[in-house]
């Protein structure tokens, strides 16, 4: 195997595990990697979060953008007030800042994501 294909391989797997299900209720389904532009990789999925579910705060190593397809929700970015979010709403969140997503009511919310990121790093990282 080529280095090329071992560092694809383990990026694979390390987008799939940060797109597991995840405790609480949250799936995570990954839609494309594209390895653009140099030095980044270009990631799309989508994110269900269950009634009075939240993604929990933490940070990306590059731009998240996002569209809100289904539910409400409160977008939380630090710096920033709360946005609340309804279905057709969109959202930019810049490399680094602490974020959070909670549904907001009593359905579940459905966004689709695309992040920007360092292909060298994790793509979120937990934050306090």
């Amino acid at each position: 195997m080529t280095t090329r294909t071992v560092i694809a391989l383990a990026f694979v797997a390390l987008a799939g595990a940060a797109f597991a299900q995840q405790p609480g209720g949250i799936k995570r389904t990954p839609l494309q990697k594209v390895e653009f532009p140099d030095g980044f990789v270009t990631i799309s999925g989508l994110a269900e979060l269950p009634p009075g579910g939240s993604i929990g705060r933490h940070t990306h190593p590059g731009i998240e953008t996002g569209y809100l397809l289904e539910g409400e929700a409160v977008m939380s970015i630090d710096g920033q007030a709360d946005k609340h979010l309804k279905a057709g709403d969109s959202y930019a969140i810049p490399a680094g800042v602490v974020h959070d997503a909670r549904v907001h009511g009593d359905k579940g919310a459905k966004v689709m994501a695309v992040w920007v990121v360092d292909k060298t790093k994790p793509l979120a990282t937990p934050a306090p």
